[in-house]
């Protein structure tokens, strides 16, 4: 995130690093990302840490409340470092988290958030909405086929194919027949943008309910998944890893079916890619 939490301060975030043993001597507020915020840490010994703390409010892809999303984030973080392992068996191009003297993946910090650590990589992250050029597309399915025949870790969720913000989606579709008076100037153009394209986003949900069905009835094997391989979201973020179809990563980086099949080595790997 560009701007820094409103009920988090730095000395909570650095007392939160002895669980780490991590000293730091210097300390920076990273304004990267989307969801998240990050702070840079240099400890006493020059090793240099990239400091996540997630607000659990936005993890409802993990359940209600910000227990489930604790756990959910613990069990991501958990597989990352499993699938990170060691060489030779280990995916060298997963950034995990590094677990804390007792082990832990995360912490929580206070009531509604948690902090995990990770190295600090030197790299150049891209933007979300970058364009892959066809050779960074084929890169990227190499990782991802890399990804899709590993071994699932025993912390791996399997994740039902669905979309965190359906809920809001369809309540909104319940109250167009109001104004959305109140609750900031993009509200009401909002509503009467959605009660043009109403129909067509019902009958989207519609075709998403069938996909699924077709999906389920298929008995597809599940792979290990990302879940949000586009450019802006390479580096680090693995809080959606999970068990699905290799489809839930391919659609984003996968130039049509055909080329679904070639990283995934399945056939007929176009239930969800068209």
């Amino acid at each position: 995130m560009e701007e820094r939490p409103a009920d988090i301060e730095d000395s909570e975030v650095r007392r939160a690093l002895k669980a780490w043993r991590i000293d730091p001597v210097a300390w920076e507020y990273a304004p990267v990302g989307f969801g998240d915020y990050h702070w840079t840490a240099t400890d006493t010994r020059q090793r240099r840490w990239f400091v996540t703390v997630a607000d659990l409010a936005d993890k409802t892809w993990y359940g209600d409340g910000p227990e489930a999303a604790f756990d959910g984030l613990r069990d991501a973080m958990d597989t990352a470092v499993a699938l990170r392992g060691t060489e030779p068996d280990g995916l060298d191009f997963v950034v995990a988290p590094v677990p804390t003297a007792e082990g832990e993946t995360v912490r929580a910090l206070g009531a509604g958030h948690a902090v995990s650590v990770f190295p600090l990589v030197s790299g150049t992250p891209g933007h979300f909405g970058d364009t892959l050029t066809p050779h960074d597309r084929g890169l990227v399915l190499d990782l991802l086929a890399r990804l899709h025949r590993t071994a699932p870790p025993a912390s791996a969720r399997v994740l039902p194919p669905d979309f965190a913000t359906r809920p809001q989606l369809e309540s909104a579709l319940r109250e167009m027949n109001r104004p959305w008076d109140g609750i900031g100037p993009y509200a009401e153009p909002a509503r009467q943008l959605l009660t043009v394209h109403a129909d067509a986003l019902r009958g989207r949900l519609d075709e998403f309910d069938r996909r699924v069905r077709e999906l389920r009835a298929s008995d597809a094997p599940l792979v290990v998944t990302h879940g949000e391989p586009h450019p802006g979201n390479l580096l680090l973020d693995w809080d959606t890893v999970g068990l699905a179809v290799p489809e839930r990563d391919l659609w984003l980086v996968a130039d049509g079916a055909s080329g679904a099949e070639d990283a995934s080595g399945a056939d007929g790997a176009d239930v969800l890619v068209r």
